[in-house]
């Protein structure tokens, strides 16, 4: 689900480019198809964790995991074939909102209005973000940008060793916990997925006007892989530091 956002590839928006395709992309234009994704799949997620009240005693697994595979191997697809954004960038949105929805559901069952807050909280740090870019007060530089994804690349090989200890049910202690180890990570990562939203707006900036006009939707379907990214991070921040009172 939560992954290096592939619009940090130049040689995906290279492909986007040798595609080609009719119109123009804007910013305008790339910002109103991330305000749709963002709907879409906020939806999506509010329909799945609806089906779940109906049956609450249900494995959500299958929910989750299957949701979060599906929009991997869509998320990849779009990667690689960045002209079928249009049509797969809905998709995904709709896939991640079915596992968010069933994640959501998890973390409100154990702490009451936690996912409330982490929405409150993605949209509050997103906005931040956007005035600290636009205001030019944080400057996405080649030697920034380098930063970000070494640090983006280096937590996703932490997750996923993660996982594959977890098959061999090797625990990792402390980093995912509720102490003062889990916080600290947690505040790590949710800085770091923020600052991911700095190269979304770079990208969109740095291609407006010259790219196809479908790199709209890349670009939209970037800035949701990333606002997905914060808001799970955000929810197990918020669970640590607000949870305690909410149980």
């Amino acid at each position: 689900m939560a992954f290096s956002n592939p619009a940090f590839s130049d040689k995906a928006i290279a492909r986007a480019r040798a595609e080609g395709g009719t119109g123009v992309m804007t910013i305008a234009g790339s910002a109103w198809k991330s305000f749709a994704l963002v709907l879409l799949a906020a939806a999506s997620a509010g329909y799945t964790w609806y089906e779940i009240l109906q049956v609450p005693n249900r494995d959500l697994s299958a929910i989750i995991f299957g949701g979060a595979i599906a929009a991997l191997v869509v998320a990849f697809l779009t990667s690689f074939k960045p002209n079928l954004a249009p049509i797969t960038a809905p998709l995904y949105a709709v896939l991640e909102g079915i596992a968010l929805g069933g994640i959501s559901y998890i973390y409100d069952s154990r702490f009451k209005g936690i996912p409330v807050t982490a929405v409150a909280l993605t949209f509050g740090v997103a906005l931040a973000m956007l005035a600290l870019y636009a205001t030019r007060i944080i400057k996405v530089t080649d030697k920034l940008r380098s930063v970000i994804i070494g640090a983006t690349v280096g937590i996703m090989f932490f997750y996923v060793i993660t996982i594959v200890l977890g098959f061999f049910h090797v625990p990792m202690p402390g980093v995912f916990g509720f102490g003062w180890a889990g916080l600290l990570f947690s505040s790590a990562v949710v800085i770091v997925a923020a600052m991911n939203l700095l190269l979304n707006f770079d990208m969109i900036e740095r291609n407006a006007g010259s790219a196809p006009q479908q790199m709209e939707w890349y670009a939209a379907f970037g800035m949701l892989v990333t606002l997905a990214w914060l808001y799970l991070e955000l929810l197990r921040w918020a669970s640590i530091v607000f949870g305690g009172r909410r149980r």
